[in-house]
């Protein structure tokens, strides 16, 4: 009984780019190795538009996304293809090209992060403040901007003041207090949301304003030529 052989993936070459899958990679390698340069021309063109049809250009560049892929036609091909790409792409090497900078992370509290660090810059100039009434007043706004990120957040979990208060103790280090009788964080939260609303709407207000005085310019000049 004859077996029949089968030549398993893992037996063969590594992709790579898999993005393109092992077709691409077997037809430029089959490309590499055709003898008429005209004919070799063609196919690697050819292939590299099966390529884009894989990843379509979308809203990327278009010179960039040639030079892309070209650039990755020639990887694939081992940086063997006798070919010549089309002007204005430069073939470069992975590792000559230059590689970014690494970005450190950013080295910011841990705690309670769902508040953002808005609320954490807030809170350090209320520490800063005299006590008073103005503080007591800055805070109670902190507080109600807690709640109303964490509503946002979490729209599906209840948040009682004690939980706002607590978390405001824990990000001041204790430094800061709500004061006995405060007004209600809801009430507060709700009007501040409401004054952000409002100023988005005045704001569309005077562009729609601006841009009918713009037209009105324009029309004058053009009847005044």
């Amino acid at each position: 009984m004859n077996s029949l052989k089968t030549r398993y993936n893992t037996e063969k070459e590594e992709i790579r780019f898999a993005e393109y899958g092992r077709l691409i990679q077997d037809l430029l390698l089959y490309a590499r190795d055709i003898k008429e340069p005209e004919q070799r021309q063609k196919a690697v063109e050819s292939i590299i538009g099966m390529m884009q049809l894989l990843h379509p250009i979308g809203n990327r560049n278009p010179d960039d996304y040639r030079e892309k892929l070209w650039n990755h036609a020639f990887a694939i091909a081992g940086y063997d293809l006798d070919v010549t790409p089309p002007p204005g792409v430069t073939i470069r090497p992975l590792t000559a090209r230059p590689k970014p900078e690494h970005i450190p992370y950013p080295t910011t509290t841990t705690r309670l992060r769902h508040y953002g660090q808005n609320v954490q810059r807030l809170i350090q100039k209320a520490i800063a403040m005299s006590d008073g009434p103005k503080k007591e007043a800055f805070v109670e706004v902190i507080a109600s901007y807690m709640k109303l990120a964490y509503k946002t957040w979490n729209k599906e979990h209840y948040v009682s003041d004690d939980v706002i208060k607590d978390d405001l103790e824990q990000l001041s280090d204790g430094q800061l207090h709500l004061h006995e009788g405060h007004n209600s964080l809801d009430v507060l939260a709700s009007s501040i949301k409401k004054d952000v609303q409002n100023q988005n709407a005045s704001g569309r207000s005077r562009q729609k304003g601006d841009n009918r005085s713009r037209r009105r310019n324009d029309g004058f000049r053009k009847r005044k030529k």
